[in-house]
């Protein structure tokens, strides 16, 4: 009997929701996309046919067979950009939430755990936040900082500091209410141990989801910020600061805002569809 419940024994959850995940249309598409724009990233060079850099003859002309998507005001081939520029916003998107992330579950954590006072003081401070627009937020700390690709990254991974903090918060005070935080307090586990062994790995999943969500936000945020002048500046083939430079030739040359402005809204959507599949197959509650 006992062999043929061995046998009997079900597939490992993982491959139960990747199965869920094959299923959805648009986790699929989302994955899909989300695949081709790692792989662009990682070869683009190889993959655009110019440096960014690379000057032609002509200038503002229209797509041909040598320059899929034309050239800019400076005789650059915007396909060739637009590659180049996958590499840095996936760049953008990583840095800025990784930033979010790792100060965002340490306060959330803290102020679950300990509660009191440092709860209150922590949740306030990150409420003070979310009450400041999360775009006008982030142009106030770029302006501070000053314009530049790394200070947008930082101003993007600030504000996006208290919805991670919030989240780990919540996550700790549900998990602080299972026997197994009791049983590691018992047998006299520090603080420090129930938080990085035991809290940390359960409340993981969810924040993970969450930063699916917030890649394709970040890169929305700071290709708004270098449209304002205020994140990758020119020459930088940023999409963002694609859009920046196209600004003026909207009506002589539409295509130079088109192209980035795909990008920028493929990429977003991409990252959105597939944060929300995996947190309808991780959390079937959420489903609405």
């Amino acid at each position: 009997m006992t062999q043929a419940n061995s046998t009997d024994t079900p597939h490992p959850a993982w491959r139960e929701k990747l199965a869920l995940l094959t299923e959805s249309k648009t986790a699929v598409f989302g994955l899909v996309v989300v695949g081709l724009l790692l792989f662009v990233a990682i070869f683009a060079p190889l993959l655009a046919p110019y440096a960014a850099d690379d000057f032609t003859d002509t200038v503002l002309s229209g797509p041909t067979i040598s320059h899929p998507m034309g050239v800019d005001q400076l005789g650059r081939d915007v396909f060739s950009r637009v590659i180049l520029g996958a590499r840095i916003s996936l760049q953008i998107g990583l840095e800025a939430v990784s930033i979010a992330l790792v100060f965002g579950v340490a306060l959330g954590m803290v102020a679950g755990f300990y509660g009191g006072r440092i709860d209150a003081l922590i949740m306030r401070l990150m409420d003070i936040m979310m009450a400041l627009p999360y775009i006008l937020l982030a142009v106030l700390i770029a302006a501070v900082l000053g314009p530049s690709l790394q200070n947008g990254i930082i101003a993007i991974g600030i504000v996006r500091i208290p919805r991670f903090a919030r989240l780990a918060r919540a996550q700790t005070l549900a998990t602080m209410q299972l026997p197994f935080i009791e049983a590691s307090r018992c047998i006299g586990s520090s603080s420090t141990r129930i938080m990085f062994k035991d809290l940390l790995p359960n409340i993981i999943g969810p924040i993970s989801v969450y930063c699916t969500l917030s890649l394709g936000e970040a890169i929305l945020g700071a290709a708004v910020l270098s449209f304002l002048g205020l994140g990758a500046q020119p020459p930088t083939p940023e999409w963002g600061a694609m859009l920046y430079e196209a600004q003026r030739y909207v009506t002589t040359a539409p295509l130079l805002s088109i192209f980035p402005g795909l990008a920028i809204f493929i990429t977003v959507l991409a990252f959105n569809l597939l944060g929300d599949a995996l947190r309808d197959i991780l959390d079937p509650k959420s489903k609405r």
